[in-house]
């Protein structure tokens, strides 16, 4: 997918690798979730998924405007439009993983209700991980 491969290159250029995501990369069949914005012209702008965690939780993965789409309010159709279908399967928190070289993914999480959180899961411990949550 095109905007999952701009993403990747946008983050190994912010790192510095291709070494910068703790834990199993997500799947097709970890990822029952998968959205996709479109622009008028039908072009793929923005994404995100969720990950069942279980006992009520799910993570956040994926989320990504392209550039020329940022600022324009994509992102938060997309959030909003996971945080439903998070609601639809019984989610009651959300949480993610950022990085410390995203600050206005950081930003933009902070202002849409999310707070930072204690690490968790495979991010325990890891120096570019910054988490948030949010109850549903």
């Amino acid at each position: 997918m095109r905007l999952r491969a701009a993403q990747r290159a946008e983050l190994d250029a912010r790192y510095g690798s291709d070494d910068h995501e703790p834990g199993t990369a997500p799947t097709a069949e970890d990822v029952p979730v998968f959205l996709v914005a479109r622009d008028e012209a039908g072009r793929a702008v923005a994404c995100g998924g969720l990950r069942p965690l279980g006992a009520g939780e799910a993570e956040l993965k994926r989320m990504y405007v392209e550039p020329p789409s940022r600022g324009s309010g994509v992102a938060t159709v997309v959030l909003r439009a996971l945080e439903d279908a998070a609601r639809a399967r019984g989610v009651r928190r959300l949480l993610l993983e950022t990085g410390t070289l995203q600050p206005e993914a950081l930003r933009f999480y902070l202002r849409e209700g999310y707070e930072r959180i204690e690490a968790f899961g495979p991010y325990v411990g890891e120096p570019l991980s910054v988490c948030c949550a949010r109850d549903l």
